[in-house]
């Protein structure tokens, strides 16, 4: 069974104010943090509990630097949290940076292998879904083009249609449409609203809160890396609105 749970999670990042671009600067600039601290510590996520089932389609919501991305790429395992546990049963597919997972030299049709591989599709399933793939970003003239001349929206088509070729059981999403058009939008909510009904996850980070509104059965508000509110779409989306 499809599930994500986050029991009191923490993680903290380190910012360094002082910057040191060469050798010289570096030794100056060692001797003179001996007096001081030259960093700030901050708390990107803190004691954040949650759980989400399968069929949840959850969005999440907050200020820029809330912890939304941070969130996402903790759940992911792309960041380690300093405690606090992350459990997760079910294949995971991120859409987290769209095309961090393509070789910009590739065509768009060898990234389809290259991603697909790092998801964790065999080759004989990427060439049994090759078409289909093709099919669905409606990229045929430019998919033996290489992807470094791909437009924001293209990379999203390709990215989303591999992501979700087989149907994913936990989907992770974030401002994945943001250079998407909105003829392309209708079709990936479809494929979306279809693997939902397969009794799987999608964890979704907008700031389109109408998509978010038309996508999701809940909504998570995260504040300076802190849980405020968890509820229903409608509910949580106009008390962010109204207090942020």
């Amino acid at each position: 069974m499809s599930c994500i749970e986050v029991a009191d999670v923490s993680l903290k990042f380190r910012l360094y104010h002082d910057k040191t671009p060469n050798l010289k600067d570096y030794v100056l600039h060692f001797f003179k943090s001996k007096a001081r601290n030259n960093f700030t510590d901050f708390w990107a996520l803190k004691n954040v509990s949650l759980t989400i089932q399968r069929g949840d389609r959850v969005g999440i919501v907050g200020h820029n630097g809330a912890g939304k991305s941070t969130l996402l790429k903790t759940i992911c395992r792309i960041y380690t949290a300093q405690s606090g546990q992350v459990r997760i049963s079910g294949r995971v597919a991120p859409l987290i940076e769209i095309g961090a997972g393509f070789n910009p030299e590739f065509s768009g049709r060898d990234n389809i292998y290259f991603s697909g591989s790092i998801l964790g599709y065999s080759k004989d399933e990427l060439r049994r879904l090759e078409a289909g793939i093709i099919e669905f970003t409606e990229l045929q003239e430019f998919i033996d083009t290489p992807v470094k001349y791909y437009s924001t929206g293209m990379y999203m088509k390709l990215a989303f249609a591999i992501a979700t070729a087989v149907h994913p059981e936990i989907l992770i999403l974030d401002e994945v449409f943001a250079g998407g058009d909105a003829s392309f939008i209708e079709k990936a909510k479809k494929r979306m609203a279809e693997f939902i009904d397969k009794a799987s996850i999608m964890v979704c980070v907008s700031h389109d809160m109408e998509l978010l509104k038309s996508l999701c059965n809940r909504v998570i508000w995260l504040d300076h890396g802190q849980v405020k509110a968890d509820g229903p779409p409608e509910q949580i989306i106009a008390e962010y609105l109204a207090g942020r």
